[in-house]
């Protein structure tokens, strides 16, 4: 299997299904194409339909959607647990990736992932805070009726786990005010050894994006490429 990626730097949703993936040891092949230089559109065109990243391809068949590479990784791979073997830990944890999938706009719009710096925190509007009320009770919810006392929203490291990898890294990036148990789950998952890995190629990239910063005031600057900044303002 191969796997189209974006910046490690910055494309939250490649990492989705690379972080599980790797997590659950699921062989493939990556390739990363930069986002926006002259050709970044025409080269992810060439394996992905929509011409964005990420993009898996298996022998003849493509997928072209994170949530839809997860539920394709299920299926090929039914002893991986992807999803969790209980029934109801099991439709819990696909409805919560969905929600991740088509909610939490502000948290999104507001925070875009950014591995190279941790920025000066700072009030994000209420739209974020609410979007934080939910997320906090919606992990908090996972972890007590599912958890069985694991790190992870449902006990070992899965694919909603996967979903809100970024968000993750977002609210450590952001440095957005949590509860204690949000920042332990949070540690569980920056701590993995799959999204460490994430996060040392991610620095070894050679591009920035300037734009991905605009506004923000860095405390801390981690990425050690060679920097080149890439500089068309649409996102991927």
């Amino acid at each position: 299997m191969k796997l189209y990626v974006a910046n490690k730097l910055y494309s939250s949703w490649s990492l989705r299904p690379w972080i599980l993936m790797t997590a659950l040891d699921i062989p493939f092949e990556e390739t990363v194409i930069p986002m926006y230089f002259p050709d970044s559109k025409a080269r992810m065109l060439d394996v992905s339909p929509t011409g964005k990243m990420p993009c898996l391809v298996d022998g003849d068949i493509t997928i072209w959607e994170s949530l839809a590479i997860m539920e394709y990784l299920h299926e090929r791979f039914p002893e991986k647990g992807v999803w969790p073997a209980d029934a109801k830990a099991r439709a819990h944890a696909r409805a919560a990736a969905n929600e991740m999938h088509a909610g939490f706009q502000a948290l999104r719009n507001n925070c875009p992932m950014n591995l190279a710096k941790r920025f000066a925190p700072r009030d994000l509007g209420s739209d974020v805070a609410d979007n934080m009320r939910r997320l906090e009770g919606l992990w908090a919810d996972a972890r007590r009726r599912f958890g069985g006392g694991g790190q992870f929203l449902y006990g070992t490291f899965g694919a909603a786990d996967a979903m809100f990898a970024p968000v993750v890294t977002r609210l450590d990036t952001y440095q957005v005010p949590v509860s204690s148990e949000t920042r332990r789950y949070m540690d569980a998952v920056l701590s993995h050894p799959a999204l460490l890995k994430w996060r040392a190629d991610a620095l070894q990239e050679p591009w920035t994006i300037d734009h991905y910063e605009e506004g923000w005031a860095a405390v801390e600057t981690f990425h050690t490429g060679a920097a080149r900044t890439n500089h068309p303002r649409h996102k991927a």
